[in-house]
């Protein structure tokens, strides 16, 4: 059997039914950090409060994705079968309770192509790498089997689809291009 380890220590918890990843807050402003070890910014109305150690949302919605294509640089470690590289994709998770957004690879065994922004996504564990029959175990986001996407605040892309007027000049407009693309009326 595989002993299983965090890659990062303190980073998240190594609970296998119900993984989190591990915050601080300040006691006095109520605002959360993450990393906690790597987290130095500070709100301004408290900059040097004390943090507590508190344990994050499991789950979150899914902001954006990216499917990287690019072998990073060392000390990364080739996640391909044979320790070649494979791509991977990297989700931006905005926590249920925290309303902050986390960046962490997608499940092993989940497909990108079944992602949708706005979908509900958990925190699980997964394998880094393994070495000498010992799992080095990240966190990784996967989306929730009950999960239906749901619409966002404000816009979920760059390119933004301008609303039609009073009268329809976008839809007249629509049609005009298709219409020239056909070759006459469509």
């Amino acid at each position: 059997m595989t002993e299983r380890i965090p890659a990062v220590d303190g980073w998240f918890t190594m609970d296998e039914a119900a993984p989190a990843l591990i915050g601080t807050r300040g006691a006095q402003s109520g605002s959360y950090f993450w990393p906690p070890n790597l987290a130095v910014s500070a709100n301004p109305n408290a900059p040097f409060e004390p943090r507590e150690t508190v344990e994050l949302s499991r789950t979150g919605t899914l902001w954006s994705w990216s499917t990287n294509h690019y072998q990073p640089p060392e000390p990364y470690v080739p996640n391909g079968p044979d320790g070649t590289f494979a791509p991977y994709t990297v989700c931006a998770v905005e926590l249920e309770r925290e309303h902050m957004v986390i960046l962490g690879p997608l499940a092993t065994g989940a497909d990108a192509a079944d992602l949708e922004i706005g979908m509900e996504m958990e925190v699980v564990l997964g394998p880094l790498f393994v070495e000498d029959n010992i799992e080095h175990t990240i966190y990784q986001f996967s989306p929730r089997a009950s999960s239906r996407a749901r619409k966002l605040d404000g816009p979920t892309s760059i390119a933004a689809t301008p609303e039609p007027d009073a009268n329809g000049a976008l839809r007249a407009a629509a049609q005009e291009s298709l219409e020239h693309e056909q070759g006459g009326a469509a």
